[in-house]
């Protein structure tokens, strides 16, 4: 590689740790799913980054200046310390991720031993040439006789960790497995070829993509849990919305159907069976952590719109225009929307209330529409829905990325459109 080529990789090289680990400090502190640990951890961890690749900036300023040559040996020294410690810092990260304690840990007094073996050789290295030393005329950098002793420790370590990853990949998710072995495998591989051939400027390239590639896979992980536990947390609402069936609309159920018995047995058998249709699909909701079948979901709501028609006889008109079902969406989706209408669309000067639900394939993206001719919605509700609205569009984004909206219909009422890709 020529001396002009090596110049631009090298620059390139440290403007991109250096970009990465200030956009590293920056997610890290911004990502809502890491634990403070985590989060603690991977500062420290691209604040080092960010301090070795420092190292490199000021180098060029004072490499091979005899007057510089106290400040080059400090770079040198620092260069060397904090390459070794971001080095052994993924064995706590390694115990933490396996709930082990680093106290009682093995593998962690192991790993300690060997770089205080690292820092006491680095130490000694500042007395005496037998490992490294700069030249008093032109002050470069020159390898002593004992230079691969000194080199030995690091590797050491390296295979060290792996060895404990690779007992612990049973504990490990596949992503965690494969970031440790992203970060300790291109080191070792590279520090080892060091000790025989110096290679100053591929340790230093595979120092600063390792650590990047490891914190991608690693925070890919923690973000995807982050939206598992949201997930889970609507779901858990779900299933509270579904317990706290409205009192009255029981009690009004079962005195319909009382009262029909008599006067219309047949209607009373029907309303009966769309009433245990209801229940069934809202027990069935409680059970289901996956999208379903819209068909299941439109069936879930005309059984209780039917419940709802009986109730409240003429005063209640609903219409279907549904060709479109091959799609999914989260349980519990359209019929709270279709009970939301009823419940604020029913009013003394609203006779009959009109609930109209609509499907139809736009582009990629399949939409559902419940209209009514209500009394309309206030803007805040709009933008700040309750609970129940607020947990379908949560569920709606997360399990399927789509997305809950709701309109002024023309003439008065309220159109809640829901758009699944």
């Amino acid at each position: 590689m020529s001396l002009y080529l090596r110049e631009i990789v090298i620059a390139l090289t440290i403007g991109a740790s250096l970009l990465l680990s200030a956009i590293g400090l920056g997610f890290v502190g911004a990502t809502p799913g890491m634990t403070r640990w985590n989060k603690r951890f991977f500062m420290c961890f691209f604040t080092i980054l960010a301090l070795y690749a420092c190292n490199f900036v000021i180098e060029p300023f004072v490499y091979g200046d005899p007057d510089s040559l106290q400040i080059e040996m400090i770079i040198g020294f620092l260069e060397s310390l904090l390459a070794s410690i971001l080095i052994i810092m993924p064995t706590p990260y390694l115990l933490n991720c396996c709930g082990e304690t680093w106290r009682k840990s093995m593998l962690f007094r192991g790993v300690m031993a060997i770089w205080t073996v690292f820092l006491t050789l680095l130490v000694i290295c500042q007395f005496t040439d037998i490992f490294y030393y700069y030249s008093p005329d032109d002050a470069q950098f020159q390898i002593g006789p004992l230079y691969p002793l000194l080199v030995v420790p690091l590797p050491a370590l390296l295979f060290l960790c792996l060895a404990g990853v690779i007992r612990r990949r049973d504990k490990l998710s596949k992503r965690q497995f494969y970031a440790f072995l992203v970060f300790l495998v291109p080191l070792a591989i590279s520090i080892t070829v060091h000790m025989f051939t110096p290679i100053y400027l591929q340790v230093y390239i595979a120092m600063a993509v390792s650590s990047i590639t490891m914190f991608v896979i690693v925070v890919s992980e923690q973000n995807e849990q982050y939206i598992l536990l949201q997930q889970e947390t609507a779901r858990q609402r779900a299933k509270i919305a579904v317990l706290q069936m409205r009192p009255h609309f029981i009690h009004n159920t079962m005195t319909s159907i009382y009262y029909l018995c008599e006067q219309d047995p047949k209607r009373a058998q029907q309303v009966t069976m769309d009433f245990n249709t209801y229940l069934r699909k809202n027990f069935n909701a409680i059970a289901n952590d996956e999208t379903i079948p819209f068909s299941e979901e439109l069936e879930h709501t005309r059984a209780y719109l039917a419940v709802e028609e009986a109730q409240f006889a003429n005063k209640l008109v609903v219409e279907f225009d549904t060709p479109h079902t091959q799609f999914r969406v989260p349980p519990l989706t359209l019929q709270p929307l279709a009970e939301n209408a009823v419940k604020h669309g029913m009013g003394p000067n609203t006779v009959p209330l009109h609930v109209s639900i609509r499907t139809r394939k736009v582009g990629s993206a399949s939409e559902v529409v419940v209209e009514d001719n209500g009394p309309g919605f206030d803007h805040a509700i709009a933008k700040d829905p309750h609970t129940t609205l607020a947990n379908i569009c949560q569920r709606l984004e997360l399990m399927c990325n789509g997305k809950l909206v709701f309109e002024h219909r023309q003439g008065g009422g309220t159109v809640a459109r829901v758009t699944v890709p």
